[in-house]
């Protein structure tokens, strides 16, 4: 039965696969450090590209995660995805009870699915004709099949959900598992995002948006958001699943708890495919939207991860949505955009910010934003200019927009034993 009542939600396992490492400690290591994990592209010659950097993940290997025999059936953002889900579960100490397998659900944001696979796809059907196409080729490439396969390898038998709303869908994925837990749905979620899609179709496609920075010489201070001089996000690739119960379950198993979720807000621009509605107008409906689902003030608010891509539009109408939301407060805010050291992970990035932002709490140290030389007039904000900050955090946000307008915050609080901590 449903619980009439909102019931407390906190996250009490974390598991990450980013350019940054595998495992909380070598991304958060990284990230407090200001190492950036963005390089020379390797998975396919880009001398004719005009970018030729990428945030690889590295030192990744599947088969520790996976058999070899179900590897074959499986794209790089499935092998992501199981592996970060094994790294959380771990990292809770948990396993889905039988008794309770109805209620643990899944619900993973993902922007492209198994792009690599549709090009290796679409070459061999070119050169070799129908009857070479793998008959696991579909199952390959569809989003929903990373939940899917969480749920199959982790005994999940509750709600089993895709979401695909491009760079926000991480964040979405995260905030609809929150309310799914919160309404009474559910007990268990995993939930996070994925996103392998460095292919040579990707950074084309991108490239002819003029999306991409070109800065191919000096890959580590390419993605420079909010910065004057930055030209562009940097393609990246990565999962990150977060493990959230209700409070009640966590306390009775002694679970470590990172943070507790409080607040889901989404919006849409209903202005353009790809561009940001003007003053960011709707990303700050968003941020309102979330503020009002946690019943937390502005001034209350420490810290925010911010979506912040490096691109021109971006960073200059989220500071503005910032500034319209929290007025005064807004300057004293610390904002940080950690993908000026992951690259933008597309349906991922939402996923990896809300894990930064939890640890950002659990740890209380805001991870700065790297490559921030030369200030931006219209980008006037306390970004944690280049070095990580120890501070009080007791409530934070973490904003993720998409193309097609598709906008996500979600709002965190730190756990203190009970207490519904925040000024």
């Amino acid at each position: 039965m449903r619980s009439k009542e909102r019931r407390r939600v906190v996250i009490t396992g974390i598991g990450l696969v980013t350019p940054l490492g595998v495992g909380i400690d070598q991304n958060w290591s990284s990230l407090i450090e200001g190492r950036s994990g963005i390089g020379p592209l390797t998975r396919f010659d880009a001398a004719g590209y005009a970018t030729r950097i990428a945030g690889e993940v590295k030192n990744f290997h599947p088969e520790e995660f996976i058999s070899k025999k179900e590897l074959r059936k499986m794209d790089p953002f499935l092998r992501l995805a199981l592996g970060a889900a094994r790294l959380a579960f771990e990292d809770a100490q948990m396993t889905i009870p039988a008794e309770i397998s109805h209620r643990a659900g899944v619900i993973m944001g993902c922007g492209l699915g198994g792009l690599s696979t549709i090009e290796d796809t679409h070459k061999i059907l070119m050169e070799s004709g129908p009857k070479k196409v793998s008959p696991f080729f579909i199952p390959m490439l569809i989003g929903n099949m990373a939940p899917g396969l969480i749920s199959i390898y982790h005994g999940a038998k509750g709600p089993n959900l895709s979401v695909q709303t491009a760079c926000a869908a991480g964040t979405h994925a995260v905030g609809q598992a929150y309310h799914m837990l919160r309404d009474g749905i559910s007990d268990i979620m995993i939930t996070g995002g994925v996103e392998s899609t460095i292919t040579p179709l990707c950074v084309a496609g991108f490239n002819a948006m003029r999306a991409l920075s070109t800065r191919n010489d000096e890959p580590e201070k390419a993605s420079r958001p909010f910065d004057r001089d930055r030209d562009g996000f940097v393609l990246g690739e990565g999962a990150a699943v977060l493990i959230l119960e209700v409070l009640d379950r966590a306390i009775e198993r002694g679970a470590k708890i990172y943070a507790e979720v409080i607040g889901f807000g989404a919006s849409g621009d209903a202005f353009h495919m790809a561009a940001p509605a003007p003053d960011g107008e709707g990303a700050a409906r968003c941020m309102q939207a979330a503020l009002d689902d946690a019943g937390t003030n502005p001034d209350q608010v420490d810290y925010i991860n911010a979506h912040g891509t490096s691109t021109d539009l971006n960073d200059k109408y989220e500071t503005q949505a910032i500034k319209t939301i929290f007025h005064d407060h807004a300057y004293k805010l610390a904002i940080s955009s950690t993908k000026s050291m992951t690259g933008h992970l597309l349906g991922a990035a939402g996923g990896i910010e809300a894990a930064f932002t939890a640890l950002t709490i659990d740890r209380q140290t805001a991870p700065p934003t790297i490559n921030y030389d030369n200030p931006d007039p219209d980008c006037d904000l306390d970004y944690v200019p280049n070095m990580s900050r120890e501070m009080r955090i007791d409530i934070a946000m973490s904003n993720s927009f998409g193309f097609g307008g598709t906008n996500g915050t979600l709002i965190f609080r730190r756990y203190d034993g009970g207490a519904q901590v925040g000024r």
